[in-house]
């Protein structure tokens, strides 16, 4: 047996089939109709405008087609009808589901109404069995029609609103910032509410995708060079731990929460402390938040001012070979945080007390007055944090 004929079974019914089914139609369409808005929540509303066209056209053009393919052996023109119904609804901002709950309700009553024809016209009970048979596999086969559309639209749809969501990341991190008005209309275009405030999350340009998924709620788009996410308020009940969770086990930058207005601050912020991971100033670890890192932020925002910064203040470390500044400037650290307690600088350091008299006596001879001085020992600070990152060249004399 052909292949064509055991996968529908409708070709395989008698001719007389045709017969006892053609009178029902207008009433079995009619009926499936009210069933379908009883039975599917999406489809409970008045038979209006396209919405009533397009349901009751679907269901007679179904039922007229099922019946004229019964008994022939080729195929009733048919695709382009349910592939067009699958893309109607992603259109229609409806379920792919709610269309194959509306064809097993069509399914369901149809068979029930084709029976009961049937048995009235004295069909034999095979034939009724194979009515059943093809009436289900008829439908399985429209749905997946349906289904094919529905998934042809889909990807038209998202290609579409990710060209629009971009276009709605770039004119927020504009230099020049959006009215509310044109705001508003560029995050309806991208379906996207439009928060009153806003954060914006910057991660690695290769982490784009998978973070595409994990941040459903936010609008994620590459941005020169790097990936960034336009997120709702993070100080909302959950939101940052909703932010670990989706970044995890990788590491983003969280700029500060802002009104969306001024998205670009948080933007330029949460790159900078990325960069700032990049180049080893701090750590990879999860979400990082610029707020946490302000006084990194502030000595890298001129690199050639913190390199002079460095050289300037830490000038009396210059001269020395390198184990003995690498251990000074470690003790003048720990001396400067534990705010010469020097108990507490050899058990940070891991050394004796006598080894930190004798180290502060040689800084003593390095810095002198600076270290008795408030602003000095702010500067020196200031001086060894931003020395971690520039380099040991910073320390050179300048030529």
């Amino acid at each position: 047996m052909p292949t064509e004929t055991v996968s529908r079974p409708w070709h395989r019914l008698p001719c007389e089939v045709t017969a006892a089914l053609a009178d029902e139609l207008p009433g079995v369409a009619e009926e499936i109709i009210e069933a379908v808005r009883a039975e599917v929540p999406a489809y409970a509303r008045p038979l209006e405008g396209a919405f009533g066209r397009g349901l009751r056209v679907g269901v007679e053009e179904a039922l007229r087609q099922f019946v004229a393919d019964i008994g022939s052996g080729g195929r009733t023109p048919r695709k382009r009808v349910y592939i067009d119904l699958g893309r109607g609804e992603v259109r229609s901002r409806r379920s792919l589901e709610a269309l194959l709950s509306a064809y097993r309700v069509g399914a369901r009553v149809a068979w029930r109404r084709f029976w009961e024809a049937g048995m009235a016209a004295g069909l034999e009970p095979e034939t009724l069995y194979l009515l059943a048979e093809a009436i289900f596999a008829y439908i399985d086969e429209l749905s997946a029609l349906s289904a094919e559309g529905y998934a042809r639209e889909q990807t038209l749809v998202v290609g579409e609103l990710r060209v629009r969501r971009q276009h709605l990341v770039r004119a927020l991190l504009r230099e020049a910032p959006l009215d509310r008005e044109e705001a508003e209309q560029a995050a309806r275009r991208a379906r996207w509410p439009l928060p009153e405030r806003v954060a914006v999350l910057v991660f690695p340009q290769g982490d784009h995708e998978r973070m595409l998924h994990a941040l459903a709620a936010a609008i994620v788009e590459p941005v020169g060079g790097v990936a960034c996410a336009i997120v709702s308020d993070p100080d909302a009940p959950g939101g940052r731990a909703a932010l670990r969770a989706a970044i995890a086990p990788r590491h983003a930058a969280l700029g500060p929460v802002v009104p969306w207005s001024e998205a670009r601050v948080s933007f330029l912020r949460a790159r900078a402390v990325l960069e700032l991971v990049e180049q080893g100033a701090i750590a990879p670890s999860g979400l990082i938040e610029s707020n946490a890192h302000a006084a990194e932020l502030l000595l890298h925002s001129d690199p050639r001012l913190t390199q002079e910064l460095v050289r300037d203040r830490l000038a009396p470390l210059a001269c020395l070979r390198a184990g003995t500044r690498a251990r000074l400037a470690e003790t003048l650290a720990a001396w400067l945080a534990a705010q010469g307690r020097q108990t507490e600088v050899a058990e940070r350091l891991g050394v004796h007390p006598q080894t930190v008299r004798y180290r502060l006596g040689q800084l003593r001879d390095c810095f002198g007055a600076a270290l008795d001085d408030p602003d000095g020992r702010f500067e020196l600070d200031l001086a060894l944090r931003a020395a971690r990152t520039v380099g040991e060249a910073a320390l050179q004399p300048a030529s």
